[in-house]
């Protein structure tokens, strides 16, 4: 089958090669991809500022079709549309595992950075990392649940905005509008802000009832006291100085974007507004539980952020239009 394989390093080892179609073994299930999500972690892998096992199938924003399974997996999974978990393997022993914490596990694998991943036709997986998606979802939207459930990861455990509270989420990118909209189901008024290369999301956040701004306009739009919660998406130093700048004293920063780099920052803020900083490392199968019922309950829509629909071949452009912020959500299909 065909996949798009991270093969060493620099973009230039990106590229579409012939590998073998995969099987499921013991406790596994065989995935037929419908649709695989492109992530700013994609593109971080690209340019190896985020860390990977080359030679390996890219991909972990995954939606498709069991149709294997292998020795110990129930059968009624066989024919279901599920949505992954991204681990292909974890201890189950250390502290972090047995306390539920399993993206923190130390000798964490996960799909599409270490083991082959979605970028392909068929994909494997343990059983226990599918969720069967709603029935009146598109298969692309499916794969949105895997951004959400790392951002109800950051958001959610526990909660970080109140009714009645602000917030600012930077950067309107498909982690930025899943978080604003989180948020809103926690009872946030939220305002979502991004550069003039984001003109397109903007209106995308706007069609979900959220107030907009460019970054020029933010000095105007919050109160000199400042809002209450600030979630960094964009993973820029700018997004970072904008945030600490515009929270309140007391308030809460949550940093969700990736900046796959060191980064310069007025940390001193920190103390200074006396700040409860968190953030959240991908998902566990607790915002996995929480992000069925934000979908199923219409808390979050998923489907308005889904840009296009791209076949495999065209990878290149797909990644590039996700860096210039040509709209949200590209998927690509086999």
């Amino acid at each position: 089958m065909l996949a798009l394989v991270k093969t060493g390093v620099g973009p230039a080892a990106t590229q579409l090669r012939e590998v073998l179609v995969p099987h499921a073994g013991p406790g596994q299930i065989r995935l037929q991809v419908t649709a695989t999500g492109i992530c700013g972690t994609d593109l971080h892998l690209l340019h190896d500022e985020y860390p990977s096992a080359p030679p390996v199938v890219m991909g972990h924003e995954i939606t498709g079709v069991v149709d294997e399974i292998g020795d110990g997996v129930q059968a009624e999974l066989l024919g279901r549309r599920v949505s992954l978990e991204t681990y292909g393997y974890v201890c189950g022993a250390c502290r972090f595992c047995r306390a539920g914490r399993t993206n923190l596990c130390p000798t964490r694998r996960s799909i599409g950075v270490h083991l082959d991943g979605g970028f392909a036709e068929y994909v494997v997986a343990p059983e226990i990392n599918t969720h069967v998606i709603a029935d009146d979802l598109p298969d692309e939207a499916g794969a949105l649940y895997e951004p959400l459930a790392c951002v109800v990861n950051c958001f959610c455990d526990p909660a970080v905005a109140s009714p009645g509270d602000s917030a600012l989420v930077i950067g309107p990118g498909t982690i930025g509008l899943l978080s604003a909209q989180v948020l809103a189901a926690q009872g946030a008024q939220v305002l979502v802000v991004g550069t003039e290369r984001d003109r397109q999301r903007l209106e995308v956040a706007a069609q979900l009832g959220f107030a907009t701004a460019t970054s020029d306009q933010v000095d105007s739009l919050v109160p000199d006291t400042g809002v209450d919660v600030i979630a960094e998406c964009s993973g820029s130093p700018a997004g970072m100085a904008s945030g600490l700048k515009h929270v309140s004293r007391g308030g809460r920063f949550v940093q969700v974007g990736l900046f796959g780099k060191a980064i310069s920052a007025e940390l001193d803020l920190i103390c200074l507004k006396e700040l409860t900083v968190s953030s959240g490392m991908a998902s566990t199968p607790r915002s996995w539980r929480r992000t069925e019922h934000l979908v199923r309950d219409g808390a979050v829509q998923l489907t308005p952020l889904l840009s296009e629909r791209l076949p495999l071949s065209d990878w290149s452009d797909a990644f590039t239009r996700t860096a210039a912020g040509d709209g949200v959500k590209f998927v690509l299909v086999p």
